[in-house]
């Protein structure tokens, strides 16, 4: 339980909150929204204990654990993956170091004090989950799409992206009583996030989040805080739910207010009329201590809905683009060999895999930024392209001002156009006299976005179009996009987005595994069906790949699954789980020997049931290890 009580804050002059009591109970799954600037990510802070309340208290149970993921700015170094991971359990990895130390002592001495703190630790150990530890680090970072491979890479090796999956995989195995994540699903690929939707869901303590992904939200929590009007209320249920709660809350507002307005109206009238007739004067009285008491109802101010719609560009040709045969290598890292791929017009196809599968490079490839190695690619007949790249900002002119520079794109649409469109990607007022040099990294990427909207291309290529959006923003992107009647393809981790906006999906399978691109129909809840996707994302069956998407897709792909192997994995897993078994229960008997006063009087038993529980352990450590190693494998299937 975390809780605030009185709370205020106020940031640059500014009441971001103010007399705030809010109460996140145990288990709570609760989903923090707003505006951008509203100060979600503040709330988080404070809770956290990073940043503290001007007025007010946080209030929390003594034992309460908090462990807090920020958005970016995270960097671990000095140690391996799985030496890191291992940090979290500093206290049970200081615990077997001295079982370890002990071990080498009982074999040579009859101490019966050892015995006992042995056993005492041995006792520690179990009960804190010692024996699984490694099942559960390799469970989480699987979850999270490190490989084997990466567990002895040094952390300084990994990316920005990925050292913040380390630091999310180190909070969900510190297990804290309160979870607070600040966009956590920023810097991970649908699959992954999958993953994370079901991890929460199964979390057995509180979570609050911040998160501009309307599925993901959906899915996961069950309580919304809003953050708005320098307010924060709380709904009950997910996020779509919550837009329906405040839209009927917003009703009834306006309605009482119509009706406090006429009531008063009434009450003045009187008041003025009779204000000076003595035989009135007691109910003139009671009138204006009527309205003395009456608490003003304030309505909020109407959330203006923004629309926005591409200019719509000629019509291309039927074909788009094609990739014949394209290969493309960087270095020693092969990403496509002998690709074929064929768009054709009309088409909105979402690009999905796992990060550094090949899908912006799919994209660069497809809009002609870079060459493929060998192979060719054709642009159709009266094809006009326009690609929005990640780093986008990097072709804008710094020394120009936002609104300068998009008049110029589009000379023909008025100011008063130019600035809703502005402040639909979230640059309101005086931002639209800044220069773009000012601007942050994902400001700049966000006007980029908005200044190529305004361009009537017929074929847009968009790498991470949602990144840096709010789901306001969100929403008026993509119904622009449904309006467009050119083509598009684009790459996103959004499911609303995707669901919203694709006709087809390409799944880029990584080079490790192939190095290729398959087709399937509709959006990515249909692409989850054909591809025979579990709940957790993991692949049931893999599809045969798709040479030319313009040709028609079979209605249910053939899988590539090898029955035999399947089954025989299968059984290999339960022939060791059942082994699992046996030996757990060996190792419990073995311990409760150990604890037993009557071993330690016996320095031959005790020496002899010692070595027993050494071998023993150290086989069940290895029954693990081969279980996840066949299980990971048959999940691969």
């Amino acid at each position: 339980m975390i809780q605030l009580a009185g709370a205020a804050k106020h940031f640059g002059g500014r009441t971001l909150f103010s007399n705030t009591d809010l109460l996140i109970p145990d288990r709570a799954r609760v989903g923090v929204v707003g505006a951008n600037g509203s100060g979600k990510t503040t709330l988080l802070r404070i809770l956290a204990g990073v940043e503290p309340l001007d007025e007010g208290k946080v209030l929390q149970n003594k034992d309460q654990t908090l462990g807090y993921l920020p958005q970016e700015g995270l960097r671990m170094a000095g140690r391996s993956l799985l030496d890191e991971c291992r940090s979290v359990f500093a206290g049970l990895m200081a615990i077997e170091r001295e079982i370890h130390e002990l071990e080498g002592q009982l074999e040579h001495t009859d101490d019966l004090g050892l015995f006992e703190r042995y056993s005492d630790l041995q006792h520690q150990f179990q009960i804190a989950g010692g024996p699984s530890l490694e099942a559960k680090i390799g469970t989480i970072l699987s979850g999270l799409a490190f490989l084997p491979s990466d567990l002895n890479r040094q952390c300084e090796e990994f990316s920005g992206g990925w050292q913040m999956r380390i630091a999310l995989a180190k909070l969900l195995l510190q297990e804290p009583r309160v979870l607070l994540l600040d966009e956590p699903t920023n810097h991970l690929d649908l699959e992954t996030r999958n993953w994370l939707e079901e991890y929460l869901n199964r979390y057995p303590y509180a979570c609050l989040l911040v998160s501009h992904d309307r599925y993901f939200l959906d899915a996961v929590v069950d309580r919304i805080v809003d953050l708005a009007l320098s307010k924060v209320t709380l709904y009950t249920g997910n996020y779509t739910s919550f837009l329906r709660q405040k839209e009927d809350r917003l009703v009834q507002i306006r309605a009482a207010y119509a009706n406090q307005k006429e009531r008063r109206e009434q009450l003045e009238v009187f008041i003025n009329r009779f204000r000076y007739t003595a035989t009135k004067a007691s109910q003139v009285q009671s009138r204006i201590k009527e309205m003395e008491r009456m608490e003003l109802i304030e309505v909020p101010p109407h959330e203006e809905t923004i629309h926005f719609s591409f200019p719509q560009p000629k019509p291309s040709g039927r074909r788009v683009l094609e990739l014949r045969k394209a290969s493309k290598h960087y270095g020693s890292k092969r990403v496509f060999d002998d690709l074929d791929l064929v768009l054709d017009r009309g088409d909105r196809i979402g690009l999905i895999g796992q990060n550094g599968a090949g899908k912006s490079t799919l994209l660069r490839l497809l809009s002609g930024t870079e060459a493929p190695d060998t192979g060719e690619r054709i642009v159709g007949h009266q094809v006009t392209l326009d690609f929005f790249a990640q780093d986008q900002y990097k072709v804008l002119d710094e020394n120009a001002r936002i609104l300068d520079d998009l008049t110029s794109v589009s000379p023909t649409l008025m100011v008063p156009q130019l600035r809703t469109l502005l402040g639909s990607f979230l640059f309101h007022g005086d931002d639209v006299f800044k220069r773009i040099g000012v601007l942050s990294g994902g400001e700049r990427n966000r006007y980029a976005l908005a200044r190529m909207l305004l361009r009537p291309a017929n074929c847009l290529l968009l790498d991470e179009p949602t990144n840096h959006l709010d789901l306001q923003a969100k929403e008026v992107l993509l119904e622009a996009l449904r309006q467009y009647t050119g083509t598009v393809i684009f790459v996103s981790h959004d499911r609303a987005f995707i669901d919203g906006l694709a006709n087809k999906i390409i799944h880029v399978t990584p080079a490790e595994t192939g190095g290729g691109v398959e087709l399937y129909p509709g959006n990515y809840e249909e692409y989850r069906y054909h591809a025979g996707l579990q709940a957790d994302g993991t692949r049931a069956a893999a599809p045969q790949a798709a040479a030319a998407p313009s040709a028609a897709p079979p209605s249910a792909p053939k899988a590539r699954i090898n029955p035999q192997r399947q089954q025989a994995l299968k059984k290999a897993v339960s022939a060791l789980e059942a082994e699992i078994a046996t030996v757990e229960e060996e190792v419990k008997a073995l311990e409760a020997a150990l604890a037993d006063e009557a071993t330690f009087r016996d320095a031959q038993l005790s020496q002899t049931t010692l070595a027993r529980y050494k071998t023993q352990s150290d086989r069940r450590a290895a029954l693990y290890t081969e279980w996840e190693e066949k299980t990971a494998s048959l999940a691969a299937l």
